[in-house]
């Protein structure tokens, strides 16, 4: 079912959301788009949810109100995250695919200037987004890559770095005829194809980091809300509402299978590239499971070393040994503090 595919003119950014069971937080991100109308277009798939009617309707209500074009789309059947995601691209019109997860909020003012860096970047095939996240403490915790935007080079060096800094979908961006261009559903299941797409197009192609923040990442799997493990791709990988330690070690091998399934079509060395990368930032991989107490995190972490390979560097021992010693709140509080004093992510 599709409604709302009658304009002719492409936009400059197609706003691409997969909708899946959140109508409330999907309109408080509809709500959130204060941008030009002229130059953006909104595209949500609805992905064959038990809430389905209601997005639909809240869909309708903000489709009358708004001066946004708006391109609603229902799922015959569920695609999962990865089949959602490369269905966007086909439904989208913009020359840029910027995707938002149905819980994330743009930040007031910022997509203007995020479109007018696209005109300036207009060549540029994928762009390195920054983005906050508001904790329940109200702490807001930046996340900067580099001290300003900037070009960065292709190859398999890039790509490696940019594998983590990539993987939130929130504020995603790339050029959407490189993304149809290297569709394929051979990785669907790891909730991770948007670091192929992006490792696609950054091979072969110089991206650029914007140092606007843009969007508002909300992290409901910290709450153990997890939607994913519903499509058929998934189930063997995801048990579906929790963040268990099987989750999250499946989760991490997949990127890993990305990396190798890359290798393997294109001749690259990425896989050892991404476990040394993944390695020296492994704070969050540990940490998600930390509050499971000692004896289960400790198996865990046991799993990252043996089965995923991280502990090739010394930054995952200190990570895992400090969040043992000190817990996961004092552990987080020293990450943001160094964060802020140095202004963005160090780069180690």
């Amino acid at each position: 079912m599709t409604m709302g595919h009658n304009h002719i003119a492409p936009y400059l950014l197609s706003i691409c959301i997969p909708a899946y069971n959140r109508p409330g937080q999907l309109e408080m991100l509809l709500r959130s788009v204060d941008c030009d109308p002229s130059k953006v277009e909104i595209v949500i798939c609805e992905d064959f949810s038990p809430k389905r009617v209601e997005i639909r309707k809240r869909v309708n209500e903000f489709r009358t109100q708004s001066h946004f074009e708006v391109r609603y789309i229902e799922n015959d059947k569920n695609l999962g995250y990865d089949g959602n995601i490369r269905k966007l691209v086909t439904q989208a019109d913009g020359r840029f695919v910027l995707y938002m997860g149905d819980d994330d909020l743009f930040i007031p003012g910022a997509l203007d200037q995020f479109l007018g860096f696209l005109t300036e970047h207009i060549n540029i095939k994928y762009v390195l987004r920054s983005y906050i996240v508001v904790h329940p403490d109200g702490f807001v915790e930046a996340f900067r890559y580099m001290s300003e935007s900037a070009e960065i080079p292709p190859g398999e060096d890039s790509v490696a770095w940019l594998f983590k800094r990539s993987v939130t979908i929130c504020g995603f961006t790339i050029n959407r005829e490189e993304a149809l261009k290297h569709a394929t559903a051979d990785l669907d299941g790891t909730l991770l194809y948007q670091i192929y797409m992006m490792s696609q197009v950054c091979l072969e192609h110089p991206s650029v980091y914007c140092d606007i923040p843009v969007a508002q990442a909300v992290l409901t799997w910290h709450e153990d809300n997890a939607m994913f493990g519903n499509a058929e791709a998934e189930k063997s990988r995801f048990t579906p509402g929790s963040v268990t330690g099987d989750n999250s070690i499946n989760f991490t091998k997949n990127y890993f299978e990305v990396a190798d399934y890359l290798d393997q079509a294109r001749g690259t060395h990425l896989t050892e590239l991404v476990r040394q990368s993944l390695s020296k930032y492994s704070y969050p991989f540990l940490s998600i499971q930390r509050k499971r107490g000692i004896k289960l995190f400790l198996l865990y972490a046991n799993r990252l070393e043996k089965e995923c390979g991280f502990g090739v560097t010394p930054y995952f021992y200190i990570y895992k040994w400090a969040l043992v010693l000190l817990g996961e709140k004092i552990c987080d509080r020293t990450i943001r503090l160094i964060k802020r004093l140095s202004k963005h992510t160090p780069n180690l």
